[in-house]
């Protein structure tokens, strides 16, 4: 059986990732100098601040559970004095409301739902949730979240570089960065085109892609690492076809598995996980894609074009 070689098609696997990145870079551009938005990404209360109203139709109610008007509910917010509010529906079948806005005292937000329940029907009391952050605690947790991020980004370059050497580890990053800058392009479109924020789980998300993306890009390149130790002599693009022939199945199984598993909190596991399942299915699925086609084909690039680089001594161990 002929096996697959990823070192030929390099440059598609390149222009592929470039052309969805370069999406993600316009569309954070875009969101930037919208004044709805102000930043590369639709900020949500968590990191910006205010208030956060979820309501529902009571359907114990007769004639009551019925798709909600929302050109009706941005005028009667907007006759509160509530401006600039994010409005959107929620639920399958239309009957639940979101309302993002500006810090809202607790008087204000009882007066809007005494209108709502004047204008759009009864309220179930079980189906409100009403989240208020003040906009420091907000921008407090938005730059922590960076920190984390780029404190993450650190330590693994530091351990992948006493790992492997310094190339493994650099293009281990590179493919590491283009999983996250992926994930967070696709959220800048999504949050242009559908609305969708980001908020305190997206920052989870992306640290867990990291950790994944990571241990996958590590397992090939433990295998690359195995090859040329055992095989010193051979084409740099044969070593990396052959230990990613070795290792593919591998990584494909451990992320479809994965994958079905967040598909399925995606579909079924509330608004409040929606977000985060399917910032993790983005991610996931761009770093076993990384892994796979960016890693190694980049460094085995890499020393096609240096090939007095030092060969390591020692077989690893590890599969």
């Amino acid at each position: 059986m002929k096996k697959f070689s990823v070192t030929k098609q390099r440059k598609w696997w390149w222009l592929l990732s470039s052309v969805v990145i370069l999406a993600g870079i316009t569309s954070m551009i875009l969101s930037w100098t919208n004044p709805k938005i102000g930043s590369p990404l639709l900020r949500g209360l968590d990191f910006t601040g205010g208030s956060k109203l979820e309501y529902g139709l009571d359907c114990k109610v007769v004639n009551n559970c019925k798709p909600i008007d929302i050109v009706a509910v941005r005028e009667l917010v907007k006759n509160q004095g509530i401006s600039d509010a994010i409005i959107q529906l929620a639920g399958k079948d239309f009957t639940g409301l979101s309302i993002a806005t500006k810090y809202l005292e607790t008087d204000a937000i009882d007066k809007l739902e005494a209108a709502l329940n004047s204008k759009i029907g009864k309220l179930d009391p079980d189906r409100r949730n009403v989240l208020k952050v003040g906009a420091t605690l907000g921008e407090e947790l938005f730059q922590n979240g960076l920190i984390a991020i780029f404190l993450s980004f650190g330590l693994i370059l530091l351990y992948l570089t006493f790992r492997f050497r310094f190339d493994y580890a650099f293009f281990a990053f590179v493919a590491l960065f283009h999983d996250v800058f992926i994930t967070t392009g696709i959220f800048s479109i999504l949050g242009l085109v559908r609305g969708i924020e980001i908020d305190s789980l997206f920052v989870v998300a992306i640290l867990t892609i990291i950790g994944f993306s990571v241990n996958d890009t590590v397992v090939i390149y433990d295998r690359i690492r195995e090859v040329i130790s055992i095989n010193p002599d051979q084409p740099i693009d044969k070593i990396v076809d052959d230990a990613v022939n070795q290792t593919m199945s591998r990584s494909i199984n451990t992320t479809l598995t994965v994958l079905l598993t967040l598909f399925s909190i995606y579909l079924f596991g509330g608004e409040t996980l929606k977000n985060f399942a399917l910032c993790l299915i983005v991610g996931f699925t761009a770093g076993a894609y990384s892994s796979i086609f960016i890693a190694s084909t980049l460094f085995g690039w890499w020393r096609a074009n240096h090939p007095d680089t030092p060969k390591p001594t020692t077989v690893s161990s590890e599969s």
